[in-house]
């Protein structure tokens, strides 16, 4: 619990620095007693920023892909309530911790303890702490998908850089997500065609048996829970999960 509670703040101090950074025009925040001089749209875009970070949080770790799969195999399963959503995000999330523990490792020994023990600067805290993420997402980003962003973006410089590791978060991040999506669908997708196969095998023999009005799902259920279970489902699709991302 610990290293969690650890894990989450080295991320909010960094997203929230990073936004900081960012924030409104690139201007600073000011306000005299009467509030007259108040920034009220960098206060606005402020707090818009913190109501998101956790969905911000969620889009740079593997967080998307995991709970997509689950969501996949839930329905392939053809089950309503079991599991219920609150254990599949937390399945989610452990297996997210899990995965990104040297990159939190790493932003918490290149950034977060220098920067706690005032060794370094605000802009250099980000610099180092953003960087151990930007590697992890872009080893998982595709090429297509990282062309397709930067020739969107309609800037020179962007487009012409060679070295990937120099592009913006801003490039880095739709480009990640858009990875994840397609990986987290093909996953799905392959995850899909077993159950599908006896869906079929059992609807083709309700039928051949005249027992038309029987739901094929009332008795495919079972059989797909078995399967599940026999070749070790949970232990295979978590060890098959954690594979399919680059170190």
């Amino acid at each position: 619990m610990r290293k969690i509670l650890k894990t989450t703040s080295i991320m909010i101090v960094l997203l929230f620095i990073s936004m900081l950074n960012k924030a409104a025009y690139g201007g600073t925040i000011n306000m005299d007693i009467n509030g007259n001089s108040a920034q009220t749209v960098e206060i606005l875009v402020m707090l818009t920023v913190i109501s998101l970070l956790p969905s911000i949080l969620i889009m740079m770790t593997s967080f998307t892909r995991i709970i997509i799969v689950l969501s996949f195999l839930k329905n392939a399963l053809g089950l309503q309530q079991t599991p219920p959503n609150q254990v599949l995000v937390g399945i989610a999330l452990f297996l997210t911790l899990f995965i990104m523990s040297p990159v939190i490792d790493e932003i918490n020994v290149e950034a977060y303890e220098p920067y706690k023990n005032e060794e370094i600067s605000q802009d250099e805290f980000f610099k180092k702490a953003s960087q151990p993420i930007k590697v992890f997402m872009l080893k998982q980003t595709g090429n297509s998908e990282l062309k397709m962003f930067k020739d969107m973006s309609n800037d020179e410089e962007i487009t012409n850089t060679e070295n990937i590791e120099d592009l913006p978060l801003t490039i880095v991040m739709p480009a990640f997500i858009t990875s994840e999506l397609k990986r987290a669908f093909t996953i799905g997708f392959l995850l899909y065609i077993p159950f599908l196969i006896i869906d079929m095998i059992v609807s083709s023999v309700l039928m051949s048996m005249g027992m038309m009005m029987l739901p094929p799902v009332m008795i495919s259920m079972p059989f797909k829970i078995l399967l599940f279970v026999v070749v070790d489902g949970w232990s295979l699709l978590f060890k098959t999960l954690i594979t399919t991302f680059n170190f």
